[in-house]
């Protein structure tokens, strides 16, 4: 029977600007590698998996959109009679899609219930080639990401063009020194055309558009093929030698009668074609003696795909996801969400789809697109899953983690945390980055009269910083760093020391002294471990082996006894009357200031990291430069001054379900800066806002849990064991390659498990890599 659903009120063509999901299922990772493949919505370009879930299925009756575009494809079969070549960094690979795949494409009515509606129907037929035809949802964003960074140069916004002339069709057809027909590049100042250098991909160039730039001092060209009608397209200054942005890119085109209307983009553009060339990039996983690492399969032992500098992201993925409060929240036995109108778009589901992803075992199997023969005996490791709807969600409106360039993994994780946080919770589902949540006590005491004060903080991690001591070079080697004990580095964390405060009770200028210690423990503690040296002015990471055994050991000294009796409590009343002081560290404030930071930096770096080590307040300084307050006098609140809140702060909090008293306070505690006040409200859950000068005395005297059940248990002993750790290696946290070991139980026996990207494999000797670890996971035993 026809269907009733042919016409335009069901079906669209996807634009540039929309997002068409034909590479996996917006709400699990179902592709169309499977055997039922992927039914893209032909209304709004949602993806849907076929098969056993009927994802797709449930979009059609949630948004009355019937027809799908059904795509399934299968891998060629390649026989290899002997073990690939080496890749290497710059090698040029001609192979397609469509020389390694299969692909066959079904135009369905889920309504109607027909599997074969007639794809030749021109309606139909414009639809189906044009969702074809655009970027997937993943290439566009990754697309994004890399063009955010181009900007425009002096060259194009004084770019003087010869008087205007329209080309001729056929003059557009080649290069004007050569025969080729594609990579074409229109010099925007005089109009010739010359052919590009030869680019990844086998595409073919005599860099006849360089030399002519090189003759003629004209330094701008476009890429023909890349230009679409939307305005996009290559430009590059070769007098820069870089990619560039033309914003009247338009006007210099039709200079050359050209018109963006009536083009059309019909090659990879140089940023599609990079990404393509990042993620062909080999990582070794073989052993030192050179014997390959043992691929695993099964539930919780699936990698994630690189996206091109993405292994920042994953290893931090692969920790979160092997907590249990992260497996129950998000795992693969959890019911599904309620539909929302776009499963892409929603926190909630994408971190689902991880867990599902992650947890289930469903996709982890091998993936080979070879016929294992004995001279190539390799095992298949898997394909992965490719995690862009999450990257893209976490990441949007971020200036970092929206870019595709590598970061900080720690970074990453506090970002992921504040993320989950701030989200709505169903009922019976807690956040599980509960879990991480602990106290931590700090108690001072005036060396003039004894008095104490305790105070406290909620935390979701620490930090610990390495001793660095270099050992003798041997043999003209390198110099290595001698390993540190991960019980000196608690030690020095939890330490005594003395801080140059002068004492609001009897005035004495002789200081107190500060030590800090957990009041309560988490189920999962974080340890970054700062492992940073100062060369030439710049930080540099360095590789110092930290000690970790895998046995569970005790934390139970470092656990505060809180105020005890025969001690005297500093009085509020004095706390309250007396403008508080700081006196920066001479020593560390010398250095900072040697280095050019300006005092009221100094002054605020050292009070916000404990007045202590110069190192760790020149990390604050680094992280905090773009702070809009950074230049803005310290201020130790000891204001007697009413506080009014900026009413356009306050409707902005107000709109995100943050108003009321808290909204107040927040902006009070952030000097009225909006973004640092909604994660003070997410860091504080339970202060109900109340500003009177009780409640601030409260707060200054260390009640800051108030209010709601204390993050974290007192409870002894506290045992804690080794159970994942994302490992970096190379100089910067911002280069080099992450990749995350986790202890998992393999059958009878519990071993180190290697997630590097897609690559899962069982890890023979782990304490060689434990040298680059960076971020430590903890579990309570």
């Amino acid at each position: 029977m026809a269907c009733p659903h042919i016409g335009a009120a069901y079906l669209s063509k996807p634009t540039v600007a929309d997002s068409v999901y034909r590479e996996d299922c917006t709400q699990c990772f179902d592709s169309i590698d499977d055997a039922a493949g992927l039914d893209v919505c032909l209304k709004c370009f949602n993806g849907g998996c076929a098969g056993d879930r009927h994802h797709a299925k449930l979009h059609s009756i949630a948004r009355k959109h019937p027809l799908v575009l059904n795509i399934r494809r299968t891998r060629k079969q390649i026989v290899r009679d002997e073990p690939p070549a080496k890749m290497s960094k710059l090698a040029i690979a001609a192979e397609t899609e469509a020389d390694r795949y299969d692909t066959a494409l079904t135009v369905k009515c889920l309504e109607c219930g027909i599997d074969d509606i007639d794809k030749s129907e021109p309606t139909i037929a414009a639809t189906v080639e044009a969702i074809m035809k655009a970027n997937t949802f993943s290439r566009k964003e990754e697309v994004k990401a890399w063009e955010q960074e181009l900007t425009s140069c002096e060259h194009i916004l004084l770019l003087q063009q010869d008087p205007p002339r329209q080309i001729e069709s056929q003059d557009l057809g080649h290069c004007s020194k050569c025969d080729l027909k594609e990579n074409l590049w229109l010099c925007l100042q005089c109009g010739n055309l010359g052919c590009g250098r030869a680019q990844f991909g086998g595409v073919g160039g005599n860099s006849h558009a360089l030399a002519h730039s090189q003759e003629s001092a004209h330094g701008v060209a476009v890429k023909l093929g890349s230009i679409t009608p939307e305005g996009t397209a290559d430009v590059y200054c070769y007098t820069c030698d870089d990619e560039r942005v033309d914003e009247n890119l338009g006007a210099h085109l039709a200079n050359w009668g050209i018109i963006l209307a009536e083009r059309q983009k019909t090659e990879k553009s140089l940023t599609e074609m990079q990404i393509e060339q990042n993620l062909r990039w080999e990582f070794s996983m073989t052993t030192d003696d050179g014997k390959e690492l043992t691929p695993l399969f099964g539930p919780g032992l699936t990698g994630l795909k690189n996206l091109g500098n993405s292994c920042y992201l994953a290893s931090i993925l692969q920790c979160l996801f092997d907590m249990p409060s992260f497996q129950q929240r998000y795992g693969s036995g959890v019911e599904s969400p309620p539909d929302t109108s776009d499963p892409a778009q929603d926190l909630e589901t994408q971190l689902r789809k991880i867990g599902d992803g992650l947890l289930s075992g469903r996709y982890s199997k091998p993936d080979s697109d070879v016929t294992v023969s004995e001279l190539s005996p390799e095992v298949p490791h898997q394909k992965g899953l490719q995690p862009s709807m999450f990257k893209h969600l976490m990441g949007r409106g971020h200036e970092e983690f929206s870019t595709m360039r590598q970061q900080d993994a720690f970074e990453l994780l506090q970002h992921l945390i504040k993320l989950i946080t701030r989200s709505q919770h169903p009922a019976g589902l807690g956040d599980p980055t509960q879990a991480m949540r602990f106290v931590m006590e700090q108690r001072l005491q005036c060396l003039g009269c004894k008095k104490v004060r305790y105070s406290t903080t909620e935390q979701d991690s620490i930090f610990i910083d390495v001793p660095l001591e270099k050992l003798p070079a041997e043999n003209g080697q390198e110099a290595k760093y001698k390993p540190v004990d991960l019980k000196e580095c608690l030690d020095n964390l939890t330490a005594s020391e003395i801080v140059e405060l002068t004492c609001s009770s009897c005035g004495s200028k002789d200081g107190f002294t500060k030590r800090q210690l957990f009041k309560t423990f988490p189920e999962v503690l974080v340890v970054n471990a700062r492992k940073m040296a100062v060369v030439n002015w710049v930080p540099v990471k360095v590789d110092v082996p930290v000690l970790v055994g895998d046995e569970p050991f005790a934390l139970d000294s470092y656990l505060s006894k809180g105020q005890l009796p025969n001690e005297e409590a500093l009085p509020e009343e004095a706390a309250a009357s007396n403008v508080p002081t700081f006196v920066p560290n001479p020593e560390a404030y010398a250095m900072l200031e040697a280095m050019g930071f300006p005092k009221v930096r100094c002054d605020k770096a050292l009070h916000a990291t404990g007045n202590s080590d110069a190192n760790a307040a020149m990390e604050w300084l680094f992280m905090h430069m773009d702070d809009p307050d950074i230049d803005a006098p310290l201020d130790l609140g000891g204001g007697s001054g009413a506080f009014t809140a900026d009413p356009a702060h306050l409707e902005m909090l107000e709109s995100m379900g943050l108003g009321g008293p808290r909204a107040t306070k927040a902006l009070k505690e952030t000097n009225g800066d909006v973004e640092r006040a909604i994660e003070w409200l997410f860091s504080h859950p339970d202060d109900q806002g109340e500003t009177n000068e009780a409640t601030e005395a409260a707060d200054a005297g260390g009640n800051a849990n108030k209010g709601g059940p204390e993050a974290g248990s007192s409870a002894l002993p506290a045992n804690f064991q080794l159970q994942s750790i994302a490992c970096h290696k190379g100089t910067s946290i911002h280069t080099g390659h992450y990749v995350a070991f986790i202890r998992k139980k393999l059958g009878d026996e519990t071993s180190w498990v290697l997630f590097n990207d897609e690559k899962v494999v069982k890890v023979v000797d782990v304490e060689e890599m434990k040298k680059f670890a960076y971020v430590y996971f903890f579990r309570r035993v």
